[in-house]
């Protein structure tokens, strides 16, 4: 799994008790790509759930989905 270093984003100035401008961060974490084994997982639960309600489909769209809603699109 791709792991990368937080981005800050620096937010309006605060002044401290000292009267010396402070700066606050935010950090933000960066979405990992899935792997293809959590990719399959979520295409298989896609496709059982798919065959119980009786739709029709492939696995290439089951696999599509899959990508979609682990990467949040």
């Amino acid at each position: 799994m791709k792991t990368s270093k937080p981005k800050t984003i620096s937010k309006k100035k605060k002044t401290s008790s000292a009267g010396k401008a402070v700066r606050s961060k935010k950090v933000i974490t960066s979405k990992s790509v899935p792997n293809q084994e959590e990719i399959r997982k979520k295409a298989e639960e896609i496709y059982l759930q798919r065959i119980a309600r009786g739709e029709h489909g492939t696995a290439i769209d089951d696999w599509h989905k899959a990508e979609e809603l682990l990467k949040g699109s």
